[in-house]
């Protein structure tokens, strides 16, 4: 019997998100799923991994467990504690909204993938482009693919995938690109202040409307046209144009 190679899920909506679900469901047509979630939704925590306090495992079921943690400590603590042996691939999704241009800097899905990938593990993140009405199969049909070409190819060294799909249905998508990461900017305040019953203020993060930049070939251009964006993402952040130019500074 052909040895089926071991597949960790996770995501940062929460184990109970369907996207999860759909995910892991589709991806049983290439391995041996396990899903390690956290047990609540942790969009927006980036990169964070918890070492100020202990964390607990729940199983839910066979290979489904429930960490209150962050999708990093999901995938650290699946590697490291919970799978019966290394895997093969790491999916991170199906996230409920995009995570285009400099999302990736906020996005736990992402920032899953970013850990499977710092432990040398091959991985991806993939999420739907929508608030409302998931056309999740859609993304997940189309990770089953990633996965199937990831598993035969490989991935480059140090490098993770970030593919964002449209919500449409299957045969509304035209194809795939592959993209580069678009930039966005912020048109009007990102901070939306309001005043409590008892006269506090308090503040909302994330006011204001996002304007992307035009850039072609972007993850954002590929999607607003029908077609799903995957993004190679490094996890060398340096910029080796500016050596020189510090270099040449004295401080």
């Amino acid at each position: 019997m052909e040895n089926r190679p071991t597949i960790l899920v996770t995501n940062d909506d929460g184990i109970h998100s369907d996207g999860i679900q759909v995910l892991a469901k589709a991806l049983q047509e290439v391995g041996e799923v396990y899903i390690v979630a956290p047990d609540r939704e942790e969009s927006a925590i980036a990169h964070s991994l918890t070492l100020h306090r202990p964390l607990r495992v729940e199983k839910i079921k066979k290979n489904v467990y429930a960490v209150d943690g962050t999708p990093a400590d999901c995938i650290h603590l699946g590697v490291n504690a919970i799978l019966p042996e290394r895997p093969k691939l790491i999916a991170s999704g199906i996230n409920k909204g995009g995570n285009l241009g400099d999302d990736v800097t906020y996005s736990g899905t992402v920032s899953a993938a970013f850990e499977g990938t710092l432990l040398g593990i091959p991985s991806f993140a993939i999420s739907l482009v929508s608030r409302t009405h998931f056309h999740f199969q859609t993304a997940a049909r189309f990770a089953v693919r990633v996965a199937r070409a990831i598993l035969k190819y490989g991935l480059p060294k140090d490098t993770l995938l970030n593919i964002n799909v449209p919500n449409l249905k299957e045969k509304e998508i035209k194809s795939y690109k592959i993209t580069e990461q678009g930039r966005w900017v912020h048109n009007g305040n990102a901070v939306v202040e309001k005043v409590d019953p008892r006269g506090k203020r308090y503040y909302w993060i994330g006011g204001g409307e996002l304007v992307f930049t035009k850039k072609k070939n972007t993850d954002v251009e590929a999607v607003q046209n029908g077609y799903i964006s995957i993004t190679p993402l490094h996890l060398d952040l340096t910029n080796y144009g500016s050596l020189s130019k510090l270099k040449r500074w004295k401080i």
